[in-house]
């Protein structure tokens, strides 16, 4: 069975005979469980990698309202835009491991950026806590497109291979990396245009600058598919999604592997965070996404039926670096 920090601190102090150490490693030891015990002691930081007034802002204003309600102390949210996510990433890792800062983030943030970027950390930098939110992404086209359907738009761009222009939203985020495989293990290329963000790509796609866009299907990409503005071909989700019923899915499409470039929003901490604080806002996180009034906030089609804790944000994030490293040369 393995030891435990404070066991190992006392094996390592008798060994060396230190034995004023070891009691001041114990003393150490037992004051960060009965800090962990109190916590939170103070305001939260809740960082968001993101602009305010945006789909994602606004999922993190529901969570912080259900976890300050919870835990007692104010959350405050603070937007930290900039990098792809690296600005408020490296603005957690620099924070005490105490859970009074916290992130949300994505698979793009933890394993895409520092893949294809210097950005000064990876995933491992980080402790996972649980999914907030997850929105797949959809590839549509202009409402007078000539492609009508999935099969009509893969057709066309095996007959004329990197012709067709699909934005992105970003250089490095997986709706393009996705679009690299699509080529590398499906011989289909196209030519991924970057943007920063639905808004750029909206106005790309309607104003004809770009034959479709990989993009976040948030309520704003919804309306417009809703409005009749967007034709969707495909979803990225594993499976179809009940409120884009006739929209197969990209693995219904003939590419089964290609079902990454959705982002799962994830709130995260720094590393080394104590295990009971990570299990307390663990099981805050549960109570909020079954809070009426934050899945009515967020959406209830962006809310998981299902919760997934820190162990399965953490799959996901293994998973995905497994799949991107060879890829990005990492």
């Amino acid at each position: 069975m393995p030891l435990s920090r404070t066991a190992r601190a006392l094996t390592a102090c008798a060994t060396l005979g230190l034995l004023a150490a070891c009691g001041g490693a114990e003393e150490t030891t037992s004051g960060s469980a009965d800090a962990a015990a109190e916590y939170p002691t103070e305001e939260i930081r809740l960082l968001v990698p993101y602009g305010a007034g945006g789909p994602t802002d606004l999922a993190a204003r529901a969570y912080g309202a259900s976890l300050e309600e919870q835990l007692g102390q104010t959350v405050v949210v603070e937007n930290l835009p900039g990098g792809s996510g690296a600005l408020a990433t490296q603005e957690l890792i620099g924070a005490d491991p105490d859970g009074h800062t916290l992130s949300l983030a994505t698979a793009g943030t933890l394993v895409v950026t520092p893949l294809a970027n210097e950005v000064g950390y990876t995933k491992d930098d980080v402790t996972p806590i649980g999914v907030m939110t997850e929105v797949p992404s959809v590839l549509a086209v202009g409402a007078d497109s000539p492609y009508s359907t999935a099969e009509d738009f893969f057709t066309a761009a095996q007959e004329q291979p990197g012709t067709l222009n699909v934005g992105t939203p970003g250089a490095s985020t997986p709706q393009a990396i996705e679009l690299q495989r699509l080529a590398d293990e499906y011989d289909v290329e196209v030519t991924a245009v970057p943007f920063n963000g639905n808004a750029e790509m909206t106005t790309a796609l309607l104003g004809g600058n770009v034959d479709a866009v990989l993009i976040n299907a948030s309520s704003d990409v919804t309306s417009n598919i809703d409005a009749g503005q967007f034709r969707p071909l495909a979803v990225s989700s594993a499976e179809p999604l009940p409120w884009l019923p006739d929209t197969p899915t990209l693995a219904e499409s003939g590419f089964p592997e290609l079902t990454l470039s959705g982002s799962t929003f994830g709130l995260i901490g720094p590393g080394e965070l104590p295990e009971e604080i990570v299990t307390e806002l663990e099981e805050a996180l549960r109570t909020a996404s079954e809070d009426p009034a934050v899945v009515q906030q967020i959406g209830e089609e962006y809310v998981p039926e299902e919760f997934q804790g820190a162990e399965e944000f953490q799959e996901l994030l293994d998973r995905t670096q497994e799949v991107y490293e060879p890829i990005l040369g990492g």
